[in-house]
């Protein structure tokens, strides 16, 4: 060992390495999953918006505060281990929250310890077909009858009703929301109906036909009635006391849900910061900082790893671990075993026991840097719209995917897809700006996610997704390497660390924290590829005015002399001086005929 483990570089920087790689797996174990979860608890799109949205709240606003007090008063490692542990356990309340339909369909496990069917996810539109023997059902046209509790059904109008008690047939049918689908075919129950899932804005989908009324039904016909008929009447009141009851049991989903998130969330946010925090100080004390820019990758590779392993185990273990509810619980299960791993690695993680003296107001000085520069300010708002963007592919994308049939496994790779391409690309990050410049980075970025969300929203298959997930490295990473150049041009000494974290905590979470709220209610207004639609316009229309105002903008000095005035207080010998002096000599000069030209 070491004399002085504290400034054992190269053991800190393993532990760092290590300790990235497990927090990514722990969070591909349910972060991108999480809105799917909540689709199968029977939450529709507007709920689901509200509690992404305050997750993204709670993490842009807690975090950096909770990052201060830890630094104020050095509990760092206390924090640390306080929101492993706590995330640990918080995490299982979800798997606590009642879903909408406590029996969401035949749960059988065929010998390979995989779930063969499973009832249609909640929110979708089901279309009941009522077929007489005496005629086809394809005679007439269906109609869509909206019912409480986010989903509908359309029937299908045929002699049959018209023969009854004289009434048209236009008399409204209801279903009771409790029943359980089975069936991988099509199939007719005992009543003549089937069940047939019709998505909102997804067209062909491979699924329909894919579900059955498996318990009794509401009678169609008793004695050869009618729907008006006095016992089918009665019947109907009797479903109105259910739905009455579903409504119930929707607010406490959602309260539940809510409730778990939010402790959740407050537990979790501030482990990553607070983290950050302490390896940086730690390499800054021997100013090996440039160590500390490489590890993002290793975050990345354990998000990689990590959703397309949890994902391959929720089919065979979901059957053991689940015998009734939503599917997915395996995914908490999987977080807070990680977590408990991430909580023995952070045993060893690199804390500095000095506490550097910076004034504690860097935000707030990082804030008013941001509003006084404009450039800054158009990268604030562009960082803004892009988050609210984003959120709406994290947000909903695997609903979309769902609908088409893909598989878990499919979307963890496709999550695994973009993120692989953004390491393989990082090595041209220096070659693409200085041919790009910092603001030809920005539309390059933006005009990928706007390409994105506009091919989201033709999806025609399940992996027609994949094509589109490579773009990712280039919406994603172009517009982050743009911002971090930005920042490190134009930032004073000591707020280069407090813009970056005010532009990926503050800014780009607010951003998400509203396009969630409002992604929900334009999913339930329209359609998910209406959104995908609207946000492709919004990203389009800020990067034609983002370019236009660029040379508005007061021109940016080629040397920022507040950074300068730092190089005679750094401890370097007689020749890194002389070289500062004539690199400093050379950039003037350059500077000086800039502007006589």
């Amino acid at each position: 060992m070491s004399a002085n483990p504290q400034w054992d570089i190269s053991r800190a920087l393993r532990v760092a390495r290590l300790f990235h790689l497990v927090c990514g797996v722990r969070d591909a174990c349910v972060t991108p999953f999480l809105t799917l979860y909540l689709r199968q608890l029977g939450l529709a799109a507007p709920w689901v918006g509200i509690l992404m949205g305050t997750k993204h709240l709670i993490a842009a606003s807690w975090a950096p505060f909770c990052a201060f007090l830890a630094r104020s008063h050095q509990k760092r490692r206390v924090l640390m281990t306080a929101s492993l542990l706590g995330s640990a356990g918080a995490s299982l309340f979800m798997v606590l929250v009642p879903p909408l339909d406590r029996d969401p369909g035949d749960r059988r496990c065929n010998g390979s310890h995989s779930l063969t069917t499973e009832g249609p996810p909640p929110g979708v539109t089901l279309t009941v077909t009522v077929i007489l023997a005496s005629e086809p059902a394809s005679n007439s046209p269906a109609r869509v009858l909206n019912l409480p509790g986010e989903r509908s059904y359309g029937v299908a109008g045929t002699r049959g009703f018209e023969e009854g008690s004289g009434e048209s047939g236009q008399e409204p049918f209801s279903y009771p929301l409790g029943s359980s689908m089975g069936s991988t075919q099509g199939a007719r129950n005992r009543s003549g109906v089937l069940l047939h899932p019709d998505t909102p804005g997804v067209t062909g989908s491979p699924r329909e036909g894919a579900f059955r009324v498996v318990s009794p039904p509401l009678p169609l016909f008793a004695g050869g009635t009618a729907l008006a008929s006095p016992a089918n009447q009665s019947a109907a009141e009797g479903d109105g006391r259910a739905f009455g009851l579903s409504l119930e049991g929707l607010q406490w989903t959602f309260i539940l849900s809510l409730g778990s998130m939010v402790l959740w969330e407050l537990l979790t946010s501030p482990v990553e910061q607070v983290t950050d925090d302490s390896l940086y100080e730690y390499l800054d004390f021997v100013d090996a900082t440039d160590r500390y820019r490489s590890l993002w990758v290793w975050r990345l590779l354990g998000t990689s790893v990590g959703v397309c392993g949890i994902a391959a185990l929720v089919g065979p273990l979901d059957c053991f671990l689940a015998t009734s509810g939503p599917r997915g619980v395996v995914h908490f299960y999987g977080y807070s075993l990680v977590s408990a791993l991430a909580l023995l690695v952070s045993i060893a993680f690199p804390v500095p026991n000095c506490q550097r003296r910076d004034p504690s107001y860097r935000t707030v000085k990082a804030l008013s840097l941001v509003v006084g520069d404009p450039h800054l300010t158009v990268l604030a708002l562009t960082i803004f719209l892009t988050g609210g963007a984003t959120s709406a592919v994290q947000n909903f994308l695997f609903w979309q995917m769902k609908d088409h049939g893909s598989s878990e496994l499919i979307m963890g790779f496709s999550v695994a897809l973009g993120l692989l391409g953004e390491i393989l690309l990082h090595p041209f990050k220096a070659p693409l700006l200085r041919k790009l410049s910092r603001v030809g980075m920005v539309g390059l970025g933006l005009g990928c996610l706007a390409g994105q969300l506009l091919y989201y929203s033709f999806l025609w298959s399940w992996w027609s997704v994949l094509p589109a997930q490579i773009l990712s490295a280039l919406s994603h990473g172009a517009l982050w390497w743009s911002v971090s150049a930005s920042i490190e041009h134009l930032a004073t000494p000591g707020t280069e660390r407090p813009l970056s974290a005010l532009f990926r905590g503050h800014v780009c979470g607010s951003g998400a924290s509203l396009g969630s709220f409002v992604g929900g209610f334009v999913v339930m207004r329209f359609s998910l590829p209406v959104l995908y639609q609207a946000c492709c316009v919004v990203l389009l229309l800020w990067l034609a005015l983002f370019l236009s105002i660029q040379p508005r903008l007061p021109q940016e000095r080629k040397i920022n002399y507040s950074k300068l005035l730092t190089v005679e207080a750094s401890d370097t010998s007689d020749s890194e001086q002389g070289t500062e002096r004539d690199w400093l000599v050379k950039a003037m000069r350059e500077e000086y005929s800039d502007w006589r030209g």
